[in-house]
């Protein structure tokens, strides 16, 4: 007598649960916090640390918990990267005006010799 083998059935799919498709949409949806510590000590000498933080959600849950780094880093935003320009040239318009004047001032203060 041999007995019928049995597949295990996928989880979610016997009706109770939910497919991979879910679950990354209610992670997304709500988030993941991720923390944790690593620590390795050789009697009593502190020898690596490691702190973990990790978050895992989507941009729109992200900006509603206050988190959009990625929209002022100029390596990822061309927003951020027009706006570092922006202020670098303002910067340099401004030193090139303070220069300008000073020689302007030094040329005049020759001829007055």
């Amino acid at each position: 007598m041999t007995i019928p083998g049995r597949v295990p059935e996928p989880y979610g799919r016997d009706g109770g649960g939910a497919n991979l498709a879910d679950i990354l949409e209610r992670v997304l949806d709500k988030g993941i916090v991720i923390a944790g510590d690593i620590r390795i000590n050789l009697l009593d000498i502190e020898l690596l640390t490691v702190k973990l933080r990790l978050i895992v959600a989507s941009v729109d849950r992200a900006k509603e918990m206050g988190i959009d780094w990625w929209e002022h880093d100029p390596e990822l935003s061309t927003r951020a990267r027009r706006h570092q320009l922006t202020r670098e040239n303002h910067e340099l318009r401004e030193r090139l005006a303070a220069l300008e004047a000073l020689e302007t001032g030094r040329g005049q203060h020759e001829e007055d010799r």
